[in-house]
């Protein structure tokens, strides 16, 4: 299930398979001492930010190792005397997160807590903790409130590995046997419906953790995957925070594969891309419903499709989990009104409602790489990849982990790094 697909078999039955929790609603904050003892600001913290405070996760930052994250971050910035100085420190302190997680998915550095070194929560749990320090800090230097937002903006992009995605100058072998490595770009999101489930964890981000920056086999040689983390917000891409972040990406591509996660058992390859928001609410609990935003609207089509290889990724034995080509829509045909779902994809002069993704984030982040793309005037193969639900095992509704959850985060991790070789073999 996902919001990311947004669809009511989505939001429905997968979440009532995982057996999800009610949590209280968050709370406004009081001001609290600062992490030197001096004050902070009485700034209310953003509704991602407020979870922080429930035992979940919590327990999460403490069993990864992650908890001093955010109060050192906070030291090093009441330590800043200037705006140069500060943003130095969220740089240092942001990339360093990204870089953390990354190690610790792909089994570096110490292995702190006993939480499972491939978990993407504890990266998600201790941004919005530094998120917190950034916006209620009070520095002995003026502050804008355009300054204090542009340290928000670039800790958002280092923690999610979005300004580190530096590929090799084509055509340098890199050490594989004289082999030009093939560049691949994967984007992965945060966990998301955490009042549904405060537990949750999201396997298109433990995927990015585990491939970025690591080199794979292929039919075709050897290809090294870039990897980068998007927010679960409507806002931040309606602000273009996906074509930022690809614009420069997907021309030294080979191969781009955007990934979330989607119906319970099964992989789906999703050949159409909708322009449509349907209003499911995102990780601020904001509701979108409306054309997809995006620069130029005057020549924005209804519908992007995808160019990966489906046949060959789906004719592939990758794994446990059944990988299917999936081109319904849901679309308004020309002269109607009703939307209707068309099982071989969008008619002529339709109105889009559904992508194959459905009409949350996971769908627009697929519409934007591929209009993307098609803007750009590239030939490079792309498109959408969703996951099974990440499901904890049977009777599991309170625990943070079981063995069950584990396989089936490894095994959806282990697939989608097979039908990304797949694709960048075919």
């Amino acid at each position: 299930m996902s919001p990311i697909r947004a669809r009511a078999t989505v939001a429905g039955t997968a979440f009532a398979a995982a057996l999800v929790l009610a949590v209280p609603g968050p709370a406004a904050a009081a001001p609290a001492p600062g992490p030197e003892g001096g004050p902070r600001a009485a700034v209310a913290p953003t509704v991602e930010e407020a979870r922080l405070s429930l035992a979940v996760p919590q327990e999460i930052l403490r069993r990864s190792g992650f908890a001093p994250v955010a109060p050192e971050f906070g030291r090093a910035l009441q330590r800043a005397g200037s705006y140069g100085q500060a943003r130095r420190v969220v740089d240092r302190h942001a990339s360093e997160l990204w870089e953390r997680a990354v190690d610790r998915a792909q089994g570096r550095g110490p292995a702190l807590g006993d939480l499972s070194r491939d978990d993407d929560r504890p990266l998600y749990w201790a941004r919005l903790g530094m998120t917190r320090e950034l916006r209620q800090w009070q520095p002995s230097f003026p502050l804008t409130g355009e300054r204090r937002a542009a340290l928000l903006a670039g800790l958002e992009r280092s923690s999610r590995g979005q300004d580190s995605m530096d590929f090799p100058e084509r055509g340098r072998g890199d050490g594989h046997r004289g082999k030009a490595l093939k560049r691949v770009v994967v984007t992965g999101f945060d966990p998301f419906t955490l009042d549904r489930d405060i537990r949750i964890s999201n396997p298109s981000g433990a995927t990015a953790l585990a491939l970025d920056g690591t080199v794979i086999r292929t039919a075709g040689g050897p290809a090294v995957v870039q990897a980068a983390v998007f927010p679960v917000r409507w806002q931040d891409f309606a602000d273009g925070t996906v074509e930022r972040t690809l614009r420069e990406r997907l021309p030294e591509a080979d191969l781009f594969t955007t990934v979330s996660q989607g119906r319970p058992g099964r992989f789906d390859i999703e050949r159409h891309n909708g322009a449509w928001r349907g209003g499911f609410p995102d990780n601020e609990n904001v509701s979108r419903t409306e054309t997809v935003p995006v620069a130029d609207p005057a020549t924005q089509p209804q519908w992007t499709r995808s160019t990966l290889p489906v046949a060959a990724i789906t004719a592939a034995p990758t794994g446990r989990f059944p990988v299917l080509d999936n081109t319904s829509v849901q679309e308004i045909p020309a002269g109607g009104s009703t939307p209707v779902v068309s099982p071989g994809g969008p008619t002529p002069g339709s109105v889009a409602r559904q992508g194959g993704g459905g009409n949350y984030l996971s769908n627009e982040i697929a519409y934007r790489a591929t209009l993307l793309r098609d803007r750009l005037g590239l030939d490079t193969p792309g498109g959408h990849v969703h996951t099974p639900v990440l499901e904890f095992g049977a009777g599991n509704t309170t625990e943070i982990t079981d063995p069950a959850f584990l396989k089936n985060r490894q095994d959806i991790v282990g697939q989608v790094r097979e039908i990304i070789e797949v694709a960048a073999g075919a």
